[in-house]
């Protein structure tokens, strides 16, 4: 059966737009005389200047927008071509010409790389040979979350302490109004440590939010959510009988988490 023409256009009209690749700049081929070169061989630009003051460290987690290109021109990867979604992630875990130009940065900025093949897929198949060019655009910095907290042998005098034996403090609070229960889900940002300060797992190294039912996690970590409301982060510090109970191949004696919880389900 033949689609009329009326019915075709209202088709194309309810479709969804697509995102359109950002043109490449006029200096994709090769830096122009005023980038500046580090002593990697890193070409640098800024294209607008930021507002803030501090410079990221080699294992901050950063969230960006950008776009990069070949020197021919082609976009092969774009946050414009993810509805302008930001990306979060870790600088130790990226290019590592990434990584230098980021850390040269302030939040706020827009700055041009040129990153030479050495610094950016060195070679690896099915990623894109020779020099590559991005605009990087800082939105947020966050300490790296590695480094443990001053207090996170013991708990400190100020933290409160359950009748159950978990002791927590309140970091920021929260701006919800509900508390958790053990039939939620919950979004969160975690950091995990051992008492000697060695970091065993963090949702915020990987960029990513955790998700999981209350009841579905060690009975320390039930109990802090349920006192918990949207938007509060708190440090606690967890009994070896609350945690993991001396398992085989997890961490032992007594566990510190930062938990931010990010959304209630």
């Amino acid at each position: 059966m033949a689609v009329s023409p009326s019915f075709a256009t209202a088709q194309e009209a309810s479709a969804p737009a697509r995102p359109v690749p950002p043109p490449a700049p006029e200096d994709v081929a090769a830096p122009p005389a005023d980038a500046v070169k580090t002593d990697s061989g890193l070409y640098t630009k800024v294209i607008t200047s930021g507002t803030g003051t501090e410079t990221p460290g080699p294992a901050d987690i950063v969230t960006v927008l950008y776009t990069g290109w070949t020197t021919q021109g082609r976009v092969f990867d774009s946050s414009v071509l993810r509805n302008n979604q930001p990306s979060t992630f870790p600088l130790n875990k990226v290019l590592a010409g990434w990584s230098e130009g980021v850390q040269m940065m302030v939040k706020g900025e827009k700055r041009r790389l040129w990153v030479p093949e050495k610094l950016a897929f060195n070679g690896a198949p099915g990623k894109e040979k020779g020099m590559v060019v991005f605009d990087i655009e800082l939105l947020d910095v966050k300490a790296s979350p590695t480094a443990a907290p001053p207090d996170v042998s013991r708990p400190p005098d100020n933290a409160k302490r359950t009748n159950s034996g978990l002791s927590y403090r309140v970091l920021h609070e929260g701006t919800g109004t509900r508390r958790a229960n053990r039939f939620d889900t919950v979004t969160v940002h975690y950091t995990g440590w051992t008492t000697d300060g060695e970091m065993f797992d963090s949702s915020v190294a990987r960029g990513q939010p955790a998700s999981f039912p209350v009841n579905g996690v060690i009975r320390g970590w039930t109990e802090a959510l349920e006192m918990m409301v949207e938007g509060e982060k708190v440090r606690i510090w967890i009994p070896q009988n609350l945690a993991y109970q001396g398992q085989s191949g997890k961490p032992r004696g007594m566990l510190v988490f930062d938990v931010e919880l990010i959304k209630i389900q």
